[in-house]
């Protein structure tokens, strides 16, 4: 697999990396597919995108799994790094007919073992709502069908030329809320009912899955405007779809993310920017700027102090959510970065020499206890006290990205990025399982309150970002948590107060602006001051610093591992999971965690039927 300049090496697809806490290894019998297994030709397709939902199930075997390649969408029993997968049994498959998946979300918050909610976007912008487990379509959102009675006359003369069966009505689909592409879609943190759904218009929108959409195109009002965004509430006599719509930004919004509490939400647009929202107020929270070309992809750190965005100018950019501010990027990209994800389950773990340390007991305000039990651990920033009983510590965040060049990266944040004017001291490095759940310790001096710091925030399992967990299936036992924050809360339609007390544990897109999609009566309302800021003038500011005022990451590891762009990053437990546009969904076994396969599952997997 040599190039022409005999670089093997550099061309070689990888099975394994290893990293300070041992060995990752792929686990061929543990890929996902179409049942065929034949690459799938990506041209023109939307990227692949995978979910991953457990089902509460007392058997230990909950986790399923579904996917998108082309046309059709595929639901499988999940058996990671224990059993060989089988692709001859998918528990439920679908191919549509003129539009695509582009992105889906399972509601973690009301699977059960007998049903499963999961909203499923499409390039033609509409959002459906089914049950694979059911193998039902529940609902339809964005496309609206309306029935045109004609004249008895104007069917016959349709009838003899073909065009017209033996129906009196002529039947019409129209998308009257967004024709553009879905690009990301999620449920709210917390709610049953209610999911935020993005397009490449640059527009987002609130919907509640209690609600229609109507028959008729939909008037705004304007709730909030700000610099480069807008929120409208839906204007109609009776509680309709959607309830909210934000214009945010020039040109597609590719990727949103809520933080770890869902209080924020942070975007990414084409037109570079990261914006973070107060999501119940709609304030805008802090802005950052690529160095250049359009932002991609976003994820918040598992205690919500950190975000990591990349995209077009092939670097991962690491902003503090507190400071504001950028204070890392990465570089080890030869492509556009699809995917960021931080992983909850790995951290390292300084202990550093008591003689050397200084301070009082009371900077010491919270212990760092790693292990398994996420019940009985606490997560916290990193501090120091006088103590010879037990030593400070402090973490080391780990996340990964993968791009167009094919390039799965893992990178780490250290202390001396993050505390860059704390004087470091001799360390020993372990490596140990991180409790994702914990609730973090506010920074001090900080005037804004840390997202994740009210409750523990739950596991990301679809494409890394957060989700609502339940301790056990159905539960129902938490009530509303309060008064959302007033300019919201006075529209009864929002209905956020379904929003539950948490305390419970558990593409490389070519994304061109479709323009704005909106009513005739709403144009005058979406008058928005779009920034059209100059790359030139943000260079160099705190939007955007120039390469050499802010810390350049290397990446631990920069290995390529597969023939097709990388669309895929979701860390799970025991391994982490990958995913081409050809199509594959790749298991990546953790140091440790890759058990024996038996004799029967290290044979070749059936095929399966062909699609």
């Amino acid at each position: 697999m040599a190039t022409e300049g005999g670089g093997k090496e550099m061309n070689e697809i990888k099975t394994q990396f290893t990293t300070r806490e041992g060995l990752y290894k792929l686990l061929p019998h543990s890929e996902y597919s179409r049942p065929n297994r034949v690459p799938f030709s990506s041209q023109g397709s939307n990227p692949v995108r995978v979910s991953f939902v457990n089902l509460n199930d007392q058997s230990g075997n909950g986790d399923r799994l579904c996917f998108n390649v082309g046309r059709e969408l595929y639901f499988y029993i999940y058996k990671g790094v224990r059993k060989a997968a089988d692709l001859s049994k998918p528990i439920d498959k679908r191919i549509y007919k003129g539009t695509q998946p582009t992105c889906h979300d399972f509601n973690h918050l009301t699977a059960t073992a007998e049903s499963v909610s999961l909203l499923v976007g499409f390039s033609a912008g509409q959002v459906q709502l089914i049950d694979p487990i059911k193998k039902e379509t529940s609902k339809l959102f964005n496309e609206e069908t309306s029935c045109q009675h004609l004249r008895k006359v104007e069917w016959k003369e349709r009838q003899k030329e073909g065009r017209r069966s033996s129906e009196e009505a002529l039947v019409t689909v129209r998308r009257l809320i967004d024709k553009s592409r879905v690009t990301c879609v999620r449920w709210v943190p917390g709610s049953e009912s209610l999911f935020l759904v993005a397009h490449s218009s640059g527009n987002m929108y609130l919907y509640n899955v209690e609600h229609a959409c109507g028959t008729t195109a939909p008037h705004y009002q304007l709730l909030k405007q700000g610099e480069s965004f807008a929120v409208h509430t839906c204007k109609s006599k009776s509680t309709r779809n959607p309830l909210l719509k934000w214009t945010v930004g020039e040109g597609a919004l590719n990727e949103f993310a809520f933080s770890p509490d869902g209080k924020f939400l942070a975007c990414v647009s084409q037109d570079g920017f990261l914006r973070v929202f107060n999501f119940d107020s709609v304030e805008l929270h802090g802005t950052m700027k690529s160095y250049f070309g359009g932002l991609l992809c976003v994820c918040w750190s598992p205690d919500g102090k950190y975000i990591v965005t990349g995209g077009e100018d092939d670097l991962v950019t690491v902003w503090s959510f507190g400071d504001r501010r950028v204070i890392a990027r990465g570089h080890g990209h030869k492509s556009w970065v699809s995917v960021v994800a931080f992983d909850p389950y790995t951290t390292s773990v300084e202990e550093s020499d008591p003689l050397e340390l200084s301070g009082s007991d009371e900077d010491f305000q919270d212990l760092l206890h790693f292990g398994r039990d996420r019940a009985n651990s606490t997560q916290s920033r990193p501090s120091k006290r006088n103590s010879t009983e037990s030593r400070p510590v402090s973490v080391t965040y780990r996340f990964g990205s993968v791009g167009q060049d094919t390039q799965l990266c893992l990178w780490d944040l250290t202390e001396d990025i993050l505390f860059p004017h704390q004087p470091l001291s001799r360390a020993r490095t372990h490596t140990n399982v991180m409790n994702a759940t914990s609730p973090p310790v506010g920074s001090a001096g900080n005037s804004v309150s840390t997202p994740g710091s009210a409750a523990p925030p739950p596991l990301p399992r679809s494409n890394s970002l957060p989700h609502s967990a339940v301790s056990g299936a159905g539960s129902k036992s938490s009530v509303a948590d309060g008064a959302v924050a007033s300019g919201v809360s006075k529209f009864a339609t929002l209905s956020l107060h379904e929003r539950k007390d948490r305390h419970h544990e558990k593409d490389h897109k070519r994304n061109h602006s479709m323009g704005h999609i909106s009513s005739k009566s709403s144009d005058k309302l979406n008058l928005v001051t779009k920034a059209r800021t100059d790359p030139a003038k943000t260079l160099g500011t705190a939007l955007c610093p120039r390469m050499e005022d802010v810390p350049l990451l290397e990446p631990l590891v920069c290995k390529k591992i597969a023939h097709e762009r990388l669309t895929v990053l979701i860390f799970l437990e025991d391994c982490i999971v990958t995913a081409c546009q050809e199509g594959f969904i790749c298991t990546w076994g953790r140091p440790g965690k890759v058990g024996l396969l038996s004799s029967q599952n290290q044979a070749s997997s059936p095929g399966g039927t062909a699609v």
